[in-house]
């Protein structure tokens, strides 16, 4: 009697073993369920953030480009303005040179007369 006793009571322990190791399976399973379900969730916002940062850096560099452009183009304007200033100066250098000149000639000619 003894004998089935201990072997009813190793059946029962077993039992219980196994209840336990599936309820402990079973919160494993959840727990691994729920730090998946996280990993998920922080790679979801770090791909987020780094999208969001892309986009900051895009916009940064057009605005710095653009700006850079109207740098450059304001600077072009300028040495143009001052080119075409020396060109006049240059060219009313000559015409009073030439009226000079052409004065100069009209009165030797007066003179010679």
């Amino acid at each position: 009697m003894q004998a089935i006793e201990e072997r009813q009571k190793k059946i029962a322990d077993g039992l219980q073993a196994a209840e336990r190791a599936a309820k402990d399976l079973d919160l494993a399973q959840a727990n691994a369920s729920d730090q998946l379900k996280e990993a998920k969730r922080t790679a979801t916002e770090i791909i987020e953030q780094a999208n969001k940062r892309k986009s900051q850096i895009i916009d940064e560099a057009r605005e710095e480009a653009q700006a850079e452009r109207q740098k450059i183009l304001a600077q072009a304007e300028a040495e143009l303005e001052a080119e075409r200033n020396r060109a006049r100066d240059e060219l009313r250098k000559q015409v009073a040179t030439l009226a000079v000149a052409g004065a100069e000639k009209i009165l030797e000619r007066t003179i010679d007369k």
